[in-house]
């Protein structure tokens, strides 16, 4: 039985590579913020979280194809978490009988492997009820593929025949071998043979015929006899008892796959509920190839700001199809960082087949997303801040390739303006040419007025919005740069006006 409800034809992998930036995404981001907020307090769930989160799709098919399993979710939660719920409580009763799986005694293999099946057909039994009962309910092909296997392979007769095998390996009438006699009157090929007296009728039972065969009976105080029995009997069920094994681990393995897919949408209904208590809105983006350029949305939000606040936060529209540079200025503490905080978060929800925190969304998908923020400097840096942001810059384009995105924040900034400039006017330039999308938040002046006068196509200029008494909107607005960035209104805010 196969789950797929994370791929349209493969299993979710939780140990797959991460991308080699993922710190510097996590950082730059508040990523943290978000996988707790999807984990509530499940290392599990934040594991699975940071996983898919940082493990883009960049084909919009399967992202589609996770968006509709979400939907799903989203609509029918209880039905989803008690499917999940089913998962948790197997590996609770598991830790009850796994030990005799592992033993190197047949019959304690055996044994152990008959009651991890009893209860593993308790918990299918229990899902194959919620299929019966709900499938229905579920539209994606992921879900209706899920049902449709749970109710064609966990059929009636499919428990009838595990119950009715399950009992006979217990051997409550004993075991009942054959062998022959080898080399040196050795005992081999020994058997294990299904007992024949479900044929007999209750008269014969209670009335048996003298039996024909030669036997004899262990002394209840011969130990060296009950052993070799023992033994001989460990023989007959050795290959039994291995069945038994692998067949209750098949089980294990799918109701561990199970539970890992669908951690990834449990930490979305954790995250949508949280939003939802908010009052803020959710959106399923629609993605576009990578080789073009699309990026329209409105109402888009920085999910880790409103849930460190508590409270529902501005958002912002931009329309930007065709643009490969978005270049965004404007006035101190006007929500430049947070804005484009807010498009790194989406562009990796999208990529990931989630929902959006935005009211509409759409936006090309990317073969990979860059960060380049400034530091704080520190003790542990071996150089100067501009020598470190030119080695992080260096590890970028070692990575990067045509149809990526690279979100600057500030960068090149640790020198003086002009130097700064031209740094940072080559690197993008370079960047545009190669057919890379480019967001870039920047109090150069220089650099910014540059591009601006190039009267480019595929370039949007955006300017944080600052009304005439001082006030920030925190909203972004088409604008040009300019050579301020009221730094005097924030002095003023702080310290009093002078008098």
């Amino acid at each position: 039985m196969r789950v797929f409800l994370m791929y349209p034809g493969q299993d979710f992998e939780l140990k797959q590579p991460l991308p080699p930036n993922a710190a510097d995404l996590i950082q730059d981001l508040e990523l943290n913020i978000l996988f707790e907020e999807m984990a509530q307090e499940d290392e599990f769930l934040e594991g699975v979280a940071r996983q898919a989160v940082l493990s883009s799709l960049d084909d919009p098919a399967p992202i589609r194809y996770r968006q509709e399993i979400l939907a799903d979710c989203l609509k029918n939660p209880a039905v989803v978490r008690e499917i999940y719920q089913i998962t948790i409580q197997s590996i609770k009763n598991k830790q009850k009988h796994w030990m005799g799986i592992f033993s190197r005694y047949p019959s304690a293999i055996l044994s152990g492997g008959v009651q991890m099946l009893e209860m593993f057909v308790g918990l299918l039994r229990h899902l194959k009820q919620l299929a019966d009962e709900h499938g229905g309910e579920f539209e994606s092909e992921g879900f209706q593929r899920f049902f449709g296997m749970v109710q064609r392979e966990l059929d009636d007769e499919y428990f009838s025949e595990v119950e009715t095998t399950l009992r006979e390996l217990k051997f409550r009438e004993g075991v009942l071998l054959s062998g022959e006699v080898g080399r040196g009157n050795e005992g081999t090929n020994y058997t294990l043979r299904k007992p024949r007296r479900g044929d007999l009728n209750w008269i014969q039972r209670f009335l048996p015929r003298k039996s024909r065969v030669y036997s004899f009976s262990i002394h209840p105080r011969d130990d060296h006899g009950a052993r070799a029995l023992e033994e001989l009997k460990d023989r007959g069920i050795n290959q039994v008892a291995n069945v038994v094994a692998q067949s209750a681990d098949h089980i294990d393995s799918f109701l561990k796959t199970l539970r890992l897919e669908l951690a990834f949408y449990i930490g979305c209904l954790n995250l949508s509920g949280q939003l939802a208590r908010l009052g803020e809105p959710l959106t399923f983006p629609q993605p576009a190839v990578d080789s073009e350029r699309s990026q329209t949305f409105s109402g888009l939000y920085d999910i880790s700001l409103a849930l460190i606040m508590n409270q529902r936060v501005v958002g912002n529209d931009l329309e930007a199809d065709g643009k490969d540079l978005v270049m965004i200025t404007g006035a101190n503490q006007g929500g430049k960082s947070t804005f484009l905080r807010s498009i790194g978060q989406a562009q990796l929800m999208l990529q990931c087949g989630m929902f959006v925190a935005a009211e509409t969304f759409s936006a090309n998908l990317c073969r990979g997303l860059f960060t380049h923020y400034k530091r704080e400097e520190d003790a542990s840096m071996k150089s100067g801040k501009l020598d470190e942001e030119l080695g992080r810059m260096s590890s970028i384009v070692g990575n990067i390739s045509s149809n990526c995105m690279v979100l600057f924040n500030e960068s090149f900034a640790a020198t003086n303006e002009r130097e700064g400039s031209e740094i940072a006017r080559q690197v993008v330039s370079a960047l545009l040419e190669k057919q890379i999308k480019v967001f870039f938040v920047t109090h150069q002046f220089e650099f910014a007025h540059d591009f601006f006068d190039q009267d480019l196509e595929n370039a949007v200029f955006l300017r944080a919005e600052r009304l005439p008494d001082g006030e920030r909107t925190f909203k972004l607005i088409p604008g040009e740069p300019l050579q301020t960035s009221y730094g005097a209104d924030l002095y003023k805010k702080i310290f009093g006006a002078s008098s």
